[in-house]
């Protein structure tokens, strides 16, 4: 997965294949789950610039996701961060741009110097944003 900014958000493309399916076509629920937590964390990395670890994670599943789609589009961005606990909001759209699956990610967050101590310094972007 590769990850960019854009604007406030953090946002992953990702292309569905049949060995993700939990049903016939269907994107797995777990998967999904997956790259929410995953898209969460690089809001975490890039956004906040520490580490950290999901301490919460609850998922929304609104619309199938198909194995089929030429490509999905994760979103996420810091709803609100209080001392070292970060709130934030996932999205997965399909290839039309609906919302089919939202998620609410609470990571608790290290201080710079802790993620430091365990191999944390910085998250730089290479490029431009989306």
């Amino acid at each position: 997965m590769e990850f960019y900014e854009d604007g406030d958000e953090v946002v992953c493309f990702w292309k569905p294949q049949a060995h993700y399916q939990g049903w016939v076509n269907t994107l797995h629920g777990g998967i999904q789950a997956t790259l929410i937590d995953e898209c969460a964390s690089w809001v975490v990395f890039r956004k906040l610039q520490t580490s950290g670890v999901t301490s919460k994670l609850e998922v929304k599943y609104r619309k199938s996701i198909m194995t089929t789609e030429p490509q999905i589009t994760i979103r996420a961005r810091l709803r609100e961060q209080r001392r070292n606990i970060a709130y934030i909001s996932v999205w997965i759209e399909n290839s039309a741009g609906e919302r089919c699956t939202e998620g609410e990610a609470v990571y608790f967050t290290f201080p710079q110097e802790k993620a430091a101590e365990m191999g944390f310094h910085h998250c730089e972007v290479e490029g431009e944003e989306v």
